[in-house]
């Protein structure tokens, strides 16, 4: 008897999207395919890397699964289910499952509300936890990610960029997503604070996370155990990562 492979996580299947760059020939608009007809599935406890250069589609490819952006046409699915399909408070509720980390944290954190309010934000909003249960969760999740309890007191501004982008990191797992997918995470860090964000990440994926890691850099990419490679829009190359993270060390 055969047995059935383990479905993933996350399925991709010939995804596009297209945006109008102008009026063609009859009055019709032109179109510009920023992602063209890309596929791939994301295995339960797997490390992704997307690399390629700017205007390659990988940002768009991950906005596309988050349901940031719309595709043009394709299919994804999420944990068995039809992600595309789910609508107003259906979607809200299942988004706790799937978060993002995005570039700079200086704008993707709100500026007049502490870090502790932030991080534990989403566990209000899903009505997830509250009162004691709420600030213990948010200053566990401060300590896992390497910050002291009195961060929740402090505000944005009062904190590094590396230390903003920890708390971004808090903020997206504090549901307990089933992925995680980090968007150029130390695009706007200096090398070593970018080093200690990557390393974080490896002890994640260490924990079982599953991670979606876009970014322009190979030497990063290389710290995956997969990395699919973007070029114009299309795949061009999928690579197995023996060493993962050591080997870009």
């Amino acid at each position: 008897m055969s047995v059935d492979p383990v479905e993933p996580l996350l399925s991709a299947r010939d995804l596009e999207k297209r945006y109008p760059v102008g009026s063609g020939a009859f009055g019709k608009a032109d179109t510009f395919a920023a992602v063209d007809g890309v596929s791939f599935d994301v295995g339960r406890g797997e490390t992704l890397g997307l690399v390629g250069e700017s205007g390659s589609g990988k940002s768009t490819t991950g906005r596309i699964l988050l349901r940031l952006e719309e595709p043009t046409r394709g299919d994804v699915r999420f944990d068995g289910e039809d992600w595309l399909a789910l609508e107003g408070e259906e979607l809200r509720q299942r988004r706790r499952h799937l978060q993002i980390v995005f570039q700079d944290p200086q704008t993707s954190l709100n500026p007049r509300m502490t870090c502790g309010a932030q991080v534990g934000e989403p566990l209000r909003v899903h009505r997830l936890a509250r009162g004691r249960e709420l600030a213990d969760r948010v200053d566990a999740l401060l300590s896992e990610v390497g910050l002291s309890a009195e961060t929740a007191r402090r505000f944005p501004a009062e904190l590094s960029g590396g230390q903003r982008q920890r708390v971004a990191i808090a903020r997206a797992l504090v549901t307990k997503p089933a992925l995680l997918l980090a968007d150029e995470p130390t695009g706007n860090l200096d090398s070593a604070t970018g080093a200690e964000v990557l390393a974080l990440f490896d002890g994640l994926h260490a924990s079982g996370n599953t991670i979606v890691l876009v970014t322009h850099e190979s030497g990063i990419a290389r710290r995956t155990e997969r990395t699919i490679y973007l070029r114009d829009g299309l795949i061009v190359g999928d690579t197995q990562n023996a060493g993962g993270a050591d080997d870009a060390a």
